[in-house]
């Protein structure tokens, strides 16, 4: 059996930062595998750990020669082997929305012929929510989204979804199939130093768009990055200096003008 698990490095932005144009410098940037992707790599790995047949577990990921730390830390938390996808195009692209993401990881897809394909529900930098979906129709695969219980057994995954309005679904779907993986469906492990030492050592194959016989124009998309602004504060906020003491009537007197406490 063959796992394919998609993962992201997602950028976290400092508490104070600037923008310049379209973009943040990198100087108010720290970067980290997306929280989805964890738990999606350690549903993977569970699969490998808890079934009798040999299991294989791949993760890919579309990004620069940077991300290959965040994908690193997959293969130390258990993964077998790594696919990064980049190349110029890639680079020359402003914003790489989730259609064309899905026909990149497709690509790859085909080529591993994965019997599971795991995702996390969303990324935390653009928050889409669409490529887990996006992939499975571009693989025909059957699928399953915000997946927060999973078991495989005969060919198929009995799921349990979460909806809207605290609703929770149960179903099965028939393998192949493409699950996107919520948090708290399990709780990811940290990466040893022993993990991280033997992920050093495991296999990273580096491809193009042209090593997956794809084109540039796969990228081409009606989404387009047109601005970018700090979001704008709903209120002011009122800062008490001092002792709880000093500053306890200070605060009576904000939540009585709130009226907090009125009748």
């Amino acid at each position: 059996m063959k796992v394919l698990v998609t993962v992201k490095e997602v950028a976290e932005v400092a508490d104070d930062f600037e923008i310049e144009g379209l973009t943040i410098p990198e100087k108010f940037l720290e970067y980290d595998l997306n929280e989805w992707d964890d738990y999606a790599v350690e549903a993977a790995v569970r699969i490998a750990e808890d079934r009798d047949e040999d299991v294989e577990v791949v993760a890919v990921t579309v990004g620069p020669e940077r991300s290959e730390e965040t994908i690193r830390m997959a293969l130390a938390k258990g993964v077998d082997r790594a696919v990064r996808i980049w190349d110029d195009s890639l680079a020359e692209v402003g914003l790489v929305g989730p259609t064309a993401t899905a026909r990149v990881l497709a690509a790859v897809a085909e080529d591993e012929d994965p019997d599971l394909v795991l995702s996390g529900v969303q990324a935390a930098d653009d928050g889409f929510g669409a490529t887990g979906v996006a992939l499975a129709e571009h693989l025909d695969y059957a699928w399953a989204a915000v997946v927060n219980a999973l078991e495989l057994d005969d060919g198929t995954a009995s799921v349990r979804r979460e909806l809207e309005g605290g609703v929770e679904e149960l179903t099965t779907v028939p393998l192949p199939a493409v699950l996107t993986i919520q948090t708290g469906i399990n709780d990811p492990r940290y990466a040893s130093l022993r993990g991280i030492r033997q992920a050093q050592r495991k296999e990273l194959d580096v491809r193009t768009l042209a090593d997956l016989g794809l084109d540039p124009s796969v990228l081409d998309g009606d989404l387009t990055l047109a601005g970018m602004a700090k979001p704008e504060s709903e209120s002011d906020v009122t800062l008490f200096e001092g002792s709880a003491a000093e500053t306890a009537a200070d605060l009576e007197t904000v939540l009585r003008d709130a009226g907090v406490g009125a009748e």
